[in-house]
């Protein structure tokens, strides 16, 4: 799967475009509304392929239940963490019962992606449908042209299309920034290693907010950046991994998987990135980068709910301040010491993020001196 580049250059803009990024920022997750509704009955897809939920129920008990049906369609296995964690949300919604869930994965070309879409609503007839268009932008915005009656909410690095194609993606530069400061105190060497994925701004910004808070703690430290030119490629990232290793770095930053599987085997912190990576080397992970797609998932369906749904930009969602980002738990088992005052300047800063006093630099350059491995 390739996420193609984005044309953003400011951040999200959902709403009118003049909104200032604080502006943005400021908005409550609380808003959100409360969706009362009984208990879900999680249904499988068919007709599709892909790894799929458990076996279908029937088309009765999905009318029975009165929840909208959200399906999720997916370019890549679940495995990898940014469609997974799209998933986890999702899952997590039909656990609370707000909605129907259902899903397939591994769509991994526009011709798989579109046949497999309109398979999905030939024979399913969902409410909304969730999932990533990097692979196959085109081919998704034509499905949602074709049915405007079917809210589509696709991570994408273009715009919203009326009337009826939302876009979002991972805005994880505060937690970015956290991570990168804790960085920066833990390094001993003064060289901190990021291998990730490639140098797109959705990517870049994560990276250069990390770069960002190392330097905070410590100007002095060199942060060097391989892109694997893959989104999932976990022998190529821990390759990338021992290279840095190996040119003096004793800090990672795992934004590609692989990289952990290096850090553990060279008893070095590494940080993971989307879900608490912790269990993968419960001494040496510090803490992860969270994306949680929950507060997307509970205003997409809340606003079909309520019938005001429309297309827009809902990158907002996953900023920190709403609850969409944040940083894991910092391991209090790892076979290192984490300094109290540093942890102590990382929660200060967090706490500033989320009263608004402090705004993480939002930069979607490619770092300089990055380097791009793979092909």
């Amino acid at each position: 799967m390739t996420r193609g580049p984005s044309t953003r250059t400011t951040g999200p803009t959902p709403g009118s475009a003049d909104r200032t990024a604080r502006g943005r920022r400021r908005r409550s997750a609380t808003g959100f509304a409360a969706l009362g509704l009984a208990a879900a009955l999680i249904v499988g897809l068919s007709g599709c392929g892909g790894a799929t939920g458990d076996e279908p129920a029937g088309d009765a008990a999905t009318a029975d239940s009165g929840l909208p049906l959200v399906f999720g369609a997916f370019a890549t296995p679940l495995e990898e963490p940014w469609d997974g964690a799209i998933h986890a949300a999702l899952e997590s919604a039909a656990e609370d019962g707000l909605i129907e869930y259902q899903h397939v994965d591994n769509l991994a070309t526009a011709d798989e992606m579109e046949s497999g879409l309109r398979d999905i609503i030939a024979n399913q007839e969902p409410d909304i449908i969730i999932g990533d268009a990097f692979a196959a932008e085109d081919a998704v915005r034509a499905v949602a042209a074709d049915f405007p009656d079917i809210a589509f909410a696709f991570g994408s690095g273009g715009e919203e299309q009326a009337p009826n194609f939302s876009v979002f993606d991972n805005w994880m530069q505060d937690p970015a920034y956290l991570a990168g400061m804790m960085a920066g105190g833990l390094t001993k060497s003064g060289t901190i290693g990021v291998v990730a994925a490639m140098p797109i701004p959705e990517v870049n910004r994560i990276v250069n907010g990390f770069i960002a808070g190392a330097q905070e703690t410590n100007p002095s430290a060199t942060v060097t950046v391989s892109f694997i030119n893959s989104f999932f490629d976990p022998a190529t990232a821990k390759q990338a991994a021992e290279a840095a290793i190996a040119g003096g770095a004793d800090v990672l930053f795992a934004e590609r998987a692989g990289v952990i599987a290096a850090a553990s085997e060279n008893s070095l912190p590494v940080f993971g990135m989307m879900v608490d990576q912790q269990s993968e080397a419960p001494e040496y992970v510090v803490s992860s980068l969270l994306w949680d797609m929950r507060p997307t998932v509970e205003a997409v369906v809340s606003a079909v709910e309520d019938g005001s749904y429309e297309a827009a930009n809902l990158g907002e969602y996953s900023f920190m301040v709403n609850g969409g980002s944040a940083l894991a738990p910092v391991n209090t088992g790892t076979a290192f010491e984490i300094p109290s005052t540093l942890t102590t300047a990382v929660e200060a800063r967090q706490a500033e993020i989320l009263d608004g006093s402090f705004e993480t630099p939002i930069d979607e350059e490619a770092p300089a001196g990055s380097t791009t491995v793979g092909e």
